[in-house]
């Protein structure tokens, strides 16, 4: 809550969240929504957020149940505990009869104690910081919600909306990719690219709301699709064509290198046609994505695929003929 918010509309405060959720048992201090789950996969260290594909955003705010009656009124009285600089005191006496003296509430609800909650406002803290609009669209003023309703309230939570802010939340593993010939390779030989089954798993983080009257919860599910391979150059050729390898029935993609395939073309991999000098060709592995979703009631359905990809160096040297 905000004074600044609160002189602008009555109870119009706002917090932020952090999403980091790596204190307090997994809960922000700004938010009471827990978010739990993977960070990579089994056997994987943590890599990053993956992309968005496409002009998909998670959101940028939404309202929740934040506290009792009790604890409104705490909140209130010491977020009014401020200097009555020109305009404030307008402001304040507004709010005072808003939530104290009876238009429409008395006393902050305190005679329907454990009848329900104040709802207010959370903002995703960067998206905030960055001035993004989305994050200052929710707007109205801190409001009271009876358990077992439903507010009519855009962007109120809800199972999709826990979803959407789980899936901003997924880390998954460095696309790293095993090579052979490894890191230094020759032009026109064919160099064969694979990943480990045991690093490529699902993917999940579940997002919980348990306050009061109110228990949601949804959990996003990223499943590996897909390897595309960026050479790092247009000299080069890709295995396949597309530069898009598939995941394998067991989980792994391409085919690890064995004697005596020196010959043959990989089922995944890359061709350079020419060195790379005194430098080295940055290889570009993208993982894609496939998302969905499961939720409380019954709710899901799938979300954007997502992409997250890492570059490594590959040195491309020229093969030496020796005359005799």
């Amino acid at each position: 809550m905000s004074s600044a918010a609160f002189a602008k509309d009555p109870g119009g405060s706002q917090f932020d969240v952090s999403g980091s959720n790596e204190t307090d048992s997994g809960q922000t201090l700004e938010s009471r929504i827990v978010f739990r789950g993977s960070t990579g996969g089994s056997g994987a260290k943590e890599g990053g957020q993956f992309t968005p594909v496409g002009d998909w955003t998670p959101p940028a705010c939404w309202y929740e149940p934040k506290w009792t009656p009790a604890e409104f009124s705490k909140e209130f009285q010491k977020e009014w505990n401020i200097p009555h600089a020109s305009g404030v005191g307008e402001a304040y006496a507004l709010s005072k009869d808003y939530y104290i003296n009876g238009k429409p509430y008395k006393d902050f609800n305190k005679s329907e104690t454990g009848k329900g909650l104040w709802w207010d406002a959370v903002r995703d803290k960067s998206r905030e910081e960055s001035g993004d609009p989305a994050a200052f669209a929710c707007d109205t003023k801190t409001f009271w919600v009876e358990n077992g309703e439903t507010p009519k309230v855009e962007n109120a939570v809800t199972p999709k909306i826990l979803a959407d802010l789980a899936y901003s939340r997924i880390k998954v593993p460095d696309t790293e990719v095993t090579l052979a010939p490894a890191n230094t390779t020759k032009v026109n030989l064919p160099t064969w690219a694979w990943l480990d089954r045991a690093k490529f798993q699902n993917v999940s983080v579940t997002a919980s709301l348990d306050v009061g009257g109110v228990n949601l919860q949804a959990t996003t599910t990223a499943k590996p699709i897909a390897l595309k391979l960026e050479p790092g150059t247009s000299d080069a050729e890709v295995y396949p064509s597309s530069g898009e390898c598939t995941f394998n029935d067991d989980g792994s993609i391409g085919e690890p290198y064995a004697k005596g395939k020196a010959d043959q073309t990989p089922p995944c991999g890359i061709r350079y046609l020419r060195s790379s000098g005194d430098g080295a060709f940055q290889l570009r592995a993208t993982i894609t994505w496939e998302v969905s979703w499961t939720g409380t009631g019954g709710a899901g359905g799938d979300l954007p695929q997502g992409t997250f990809g890492t570059e490594q160096n590959v040195t491309v040297q020229e093969i030496q003929a020796v005359n005799r």
